[in-house]
């Protein structure tokens, strides 16, 4: 399949209207980004760059960036706005270093109402992860009311105070924390947004913006007080629609652990209201990770 951006546009998942609070520029799409890429591009290949090293080996990179870049690739290849990216898996059961990666895609269903896309991850040749995408046609919701728990009541990100710069991984995001904090035991908020384009020369858009933040739901919902004691193998990321802001709010709403392995879950909003969840499996470590980010 063709790349889009060699036919000369981009196809992105860029969702409804964005509302007056956003801005006027291009619905949902954010200018690029002046900060340092997670990924450079070299033809059909990309770079690692530093910034995407992972806290658990500085020798491999980072679980959000292959999650993110698994999504930019999907996108960039099946993009379409009839279609919802309402569900992406990512199975991670290699630590990638920072090899040059390729990354392929298949279509495996193309139908009316339904598309499904899997992509895999190498890096230096060799398989490091894999994701499944399904994309759901937009319609409209049928009548009649169905029950939803109530919304967070959380302050929008710009009425809270800017924390320590040294949150959010030394600049890997920006965070603003709502309440509760990550080696602390209770209720878990905060807001993230990213200050740095996955690929070079490529605007984040809505879809790879939550999807390179949705790895944040393993330390968010499984860190304890004595740290970071599982690293994620996996990440799902469901939606009902794509974040209409650039923040991107997580609420840990699950957590449970028996002999080693553990499940996590985050409800996630834009500053409209929610858009989604992001659950995560995750194994017991030897070593525990005393200061996880943010």
């Amino acid at each position: 399949m063709k790349n889009a951006s060699h036919l000369g546009m981009t196809a992105a998942f860029t969702g409804p209207s964005v509302p007056a609070l956003i801005s006027e520029r291009r619905p949902g799409i954010a200018p690029a980004m002046s900060n340092v890429p997670f990924f450079t591009r070299d033809g059909d290949r990309f770079i690692p760059t530093d910034i995407g090293v992972s806290p658990w080996d500085r020798k491999s990179l980072h679980g959000r960036v292959v999650v993110g870049l698994l999504a930019f690739v999907i996108e960039e290849h099946h993009g379409d706005d009839a279609y919802m990216p309402a569900r992406l898996t990512v199975d991670m059961f290699r630590l990638p270093g920072l090899d040059p990666v390729d990354v392929t895609t298949r279509l495996v269903r193309d139908g009316k109402r339904i598309k499904v896309v899997e992509a895999e991850f190498f890096s230096g040749g060799v398989s490091m992860a894999r994701a499944s995408c399904q994309l759901l046609r937009r319609t409209e919701n049928p009548p009649g009311t169905v029950w939803s728990p109530p919304t967070w009541d959380a302050p929008r990100p710009d009425d809270l105070p800017p924390p320590d710069p040294k949150l959010g991984m030394n600049g890997m995001w920006a965070v603003r924390p709502i309440v509760g904090s990550i080696g602390t035991v209770g209720p878990r908020r905060v807001w993230l947004s990213e200050v740095r384009d996955v690929v070079g020369g490529a605007p984040i858009t809505p879809f790879v913006r939550v999807a390179v933040g949705a790895d944040f739901a393993s330390p968010f919902a499984n860190a304890g007080d004595r740290g970071l004691g599982y690293i994620n193998s996996d990440v799902t990321l469901y939606l009902h629609r794509l974040p209409l802001t650039d923040w991107v709010g997580y609420e840990v709403v699950n957590h449970h652990a028996t002999d080693g392995v553990a499940i996590g879950e985050c409800w996630l909003y834009d500053e409209t209201g929610p858009i989604g969840t992001a659950t995560v499996t995750a194994l017991g470590q030897r070593q525990m990770m005393g200061k996880p980010p943010p």
